[in-house]
């Protein structure tokens, strides 16, 4: 058996060890004990020292139940869908990713500067000079390491941390991480642009609605008629009238040509004049003519005679008139005159007049027709021109109305995205910051807390180096260990003297 195995074979029993035996090995290893416990302790007071400058801010994501925005429809209302129940491990997972993004952490790195500490750096300044991309990306690998996120036990939080030597650069980091991250979460749950493409279809469909309205409100200028439905109405019914009038005139004519044909026959047996009273009468006026004409020609005579001698032409002649006159006077004696008077036959007048004035009225209802003929042509003609007015008008209205459905539809959606967009500027999202970071005012260790966790730990490693370095050292110790591993008498010891 070697000499480490006997002096590991146990020489007491646990009843006669006195507390000496036990500390023994602290004062023979006293050097050991007192180098190892100032050299942790040197240790502790520079970790106290370096921690003791050391400051964490921090904060809390607190993952609530999605906000669901109203789905993009074509119906002017949207119905919201009902909310999740819970919140999934998966989607705090990913929040976590999303705080880890490199982006958000090269955003975080130029926010802070922090790409120029890296650039002040000793391996930096080892190594030759790069570009600032290379910096920013060192930097937010670096600064993904010391940020320490992590999601909290049976909760919905997950609190991010982060450790600096300046508190108000810990603030910093961790305030502008909250932000951005904000951000980035309402862009990747938000469709991009969906307010500016909302807003953009309203002003289109605003100013289309704009020009129906405008074309609309010139169609009565332009075609001359502003409802062309309720004149086409009214012509339909002014039509219907002239056409019944138009057939009543052809009725009258008819009855006219027909009655100046009846007439006309009846004229033609009717006499034009008629007797009206008879009377025979003497030649009184007649004789008493020529009874003054004999008492003329006979004084002639005489004057002639107390002139003329009787063979003289002049008494001649005066004797041949007296002569003619008396046979003249002698033959109206004889003579008897009928006196008769006619007048007009009162019938035939009547048929006459009646023709004439029925000639008039047919030849007024022959115009009459004829006019309403014209006149119902011409209305047809307007009617058929108001109907293709009163079809443009219809389109108009429809068009207007159809830009004013999708104006009103459009200006609510933007008026919905405009929401959401305020409602995400005030951070109403499924997260919220539940512990928002503030400047550390306090380190993030206590200095009394290190120096006492290591001067126990100093004390703890001090004995232990201690004991292991009795125990891996294989020479006796006092003659005691000598007489009970080697079962031998010691005759003398020599105690160790210092040199």
């Amino acid at each position: 058996m070697s000499e480490q195995s006997f002096r590991r074979a146990p020489t007491r029993t646990m009843s006669e060890a006195t507390l000496r035996d036990v500390l023994a090995p602290l004062f023979r290893r006293r050097r050991l004990v007192i180098l190892s416990f100032c050299g942790l302790m040197l240790g502790a007071v520079v970790a106290a020292f370096y921690l003791s400058s050391t400051y964490e801010a921090s904060m809390e994501v607190l993952i609530n139940r999605e906000r669901i925005d109203p789905a993009v429809t074509a119906e002017q209302f949207s119905q919201t869908a009902p909310l999740t129940p819970v919140v999934t491990e998966e989607e705090i997972n990913s929040e976590v990713q999303l705080l880890l993004s490199r982006d958000l952490l090269e955003k975080v790195v130029i926010a802070n500067g922090l790409q120029e500490r890296e650039k002040q750096s000793i391996w930096s300044s080892l190594k030759p000079k790069q570009n600032e991309g290379t910096y920013i990306s060192k930097a937010a690998e670096r600064l993904g390491k010391k940020l320490k996120i992590a999601a909290v036990k049976k909760t919905n939080l997950i609190e991010v941390s982060y450790k600096s030597t300046d508190p108000k650069l810990a603030y910093g980091v961790v305030q502008t991480l909250s932000n951005l991250y904000l951000e980035k979460h309402i862009s990747v749950h938000r469709p991009a642009g969906s307010f500016d493409f909302f807003a953009i279809e309203a002003e289109k469909y605003r100013q289309a609605l704009q020009e129906s309205e405008t074309h609309l409100a010139n169609f009565g200028r332009d075609e001359g008629v502003a409802a062309p439905d309720i004149v086409r109405g009214d012509l339909g019914l002014q039509v219907a009238n002239s056409i019944a009038a138009f057939h009543q005139a052809r009725q009258v004519v008819a009855a006219d040509e027909q009655r100046i044909r009846d007439e006309e026959a009846q004229l033609k047996s009717t006499p034009a004049r008629s007797p009206t009273t008879e009377a025979s009468n003497a030649a009184d006026v007649l004789l008493q003519g020529l009874q003054a004409s004999l008492l003329a020609a006979q004084i002639k005579r005489t004057q002639l005679t107390m002139k003329y001698d009787p063979s003289y032409p002049l008494v001649q002649e005066s004797d041949k008139e007296i002569a003619e006159t008396e046979t003249a006077i002698a033959d109206a004696k004889k003579t008897q005159y009928v006196n008769q008077t006619t007048d007009r036959d009162p019938t035939y007048e009547f048929l006459r007049q009646d023709i004439s004035k029925t000639q008039a009225d047919l030849a007024a209802q022959k115009a009459t027709a004829a006019a309403l003929e014209h006149s119902i042509q011409s209305l047809k003609l307007q009617m058929v021109d108001l109907d293709q007015k009163a079809v443009k008008q219809t389109d108009l209205i429809r068009e207007a109305k159809a830009n004013e459905a999708n104006y009103l539809l459009y200006l609510s959606k933007r008026e919905q995205e405009r929401t959401s967009d305020a409602l995400d500027q005030k951070r109403i999202a499924n997260v919220a910051i539940a512990v928002p970071p503030s400047v550390p005012v306090l380190p993030a260790y206590s200095p009394v807390l290190v120096l006492l966790i290591g001067f126990l730990l100093a004390v703890f490693v001090s004995v232990g180096a201690a004991f292991v370095s009795e125990y891996l050292d294989p020479s006796f110790r006092t003659p005691a260990e000598v007489h009970e591993i080697l079962n031998m008498p010691v005759l003398a010891s020599v105690p160790r003297q210092a040199a």
